[in-house]
C-alpha cells in the first residue's frame, strides 16, 4: 500500500503546474545536435522541445565538455533561450567549443569578430578562426575567408590554400555555387598561373 502511494504521489508532483501532461523529449545524440547547428536550427529545436532539455544541456556543455553542446549552451545563453541571457558567458562557451575544433563554432567566433557581433571588430581575429574554420571543410568560413582576402587583407601565402579548398567544395546550391565562382576569379587575379594551377590540383 505504502508503495503504491509513492508511485501516486511521484506521477502527481511529475505533472505541469497548468496539469497538462507533456510529452518527454529525448536528449539529442552528439551526430542530431551536430547536423541541427550545420543547418543553424538548433536554437529553433530547443525551442520546439518546449525547453525541456535545459538542465540535460546544460550539464553535457558544463560537466561532460561536449563541444557541440558548449556551442549550444553558449548560443542559449548569448541569445537568452530558453534561459537568462548572457551573452560574455555565452562566448565564453562557444570560445570553449572552438578550442576543442568545432568548426561551426570556429566560423562563428570568426564571423562575430570580422562583423562586430557582441565584441569589436577585430580582422586579425576573424582571419585566424576563420583559417582554422575553413580547413576543417567549413564553406561559410571559406566563402567570408575569400571576401576578406579579395578585399585586400589576409596575406598571399594563405591565398593558395582557400583556393584549393574553395575549387575542391561541393554544393548543390546554385547561389552558393556563384559565389564560390566568383571568389575562385578574383582570388586567382592575385596568384601566379602555376600556383592557382597546383591548387586545383592539390587538395590543402
Amino acid at each position: 500500500m505504502r508503495f503504491l502511494f509513492s508511485i501516486i504521489l511521484f506521477s502527481i508532483m511529475s505533472l505541469p503546474a497548468n496539469g497538462q501532461n507533456l510529452q518527454a523529449v529525448q536528449i539529442y545524440t552528439d551526430n542530431q545536435l551536430l547536423d541541427l547547428i550545420k543547418e543553424n536550427k538548433h536554437l529553433s529545436q530547443v525551442v520546439l522541445d518546449e525547453c525541456q532539455l535545459v538542465q540535460d544541456i546544460e550539464a553535457r556543455a558544463i560537466r561532460a565538455q561536449m563541444p557541440s553542446y558548449q556551442f549550444l549552451w553558449g548560443d542559449m545563453l548569448a541569445y537568452g533561450v530558453c534561459i537568462k541571457k548572457n551573452v560574455e558567458l555565452g562566448l565564453y562557451y562557444m570560445q570553449s567549443a572552438a578550442d576543442q575544433g568545432l568548426p561551426e563554432a570556429l566560423e562563428q567566433m570568426g564571423r562575430y569578430y570580422h562583423i562586430g557581433k557582441f565584441m569589436q571588430p577585430d580582422l586579425e581575429k576573424a582571419i585566424v578562426f576563420l583559417k582554422a574554420a575553413a580547413s576543417s571543410n567549413n564553406l561559410n568560413a571559406q566563402l567570408r575567408l575569400a571576401d576578406i582576402y579579395n578585399r585586400g587583407h589576409g596575406s598571399p601565402l594563405d591565398f593558395p590554400a582557400l583556393y584549393s579548398q574553395l575549387h575542391h567544395a561541393v554544393t548543390d546550391d546554385k547561389k552558393i555555387h556563384k559565389r564560390i565562382s566568383t571568389s575562385l576569379s578574383e582570388l586567382a587575379e592575385k596568384m601566379p598561373e602555376h600556383i592557382v594551377a597546383k591548387a586545383k590540383r592539390v587538395k590543402y
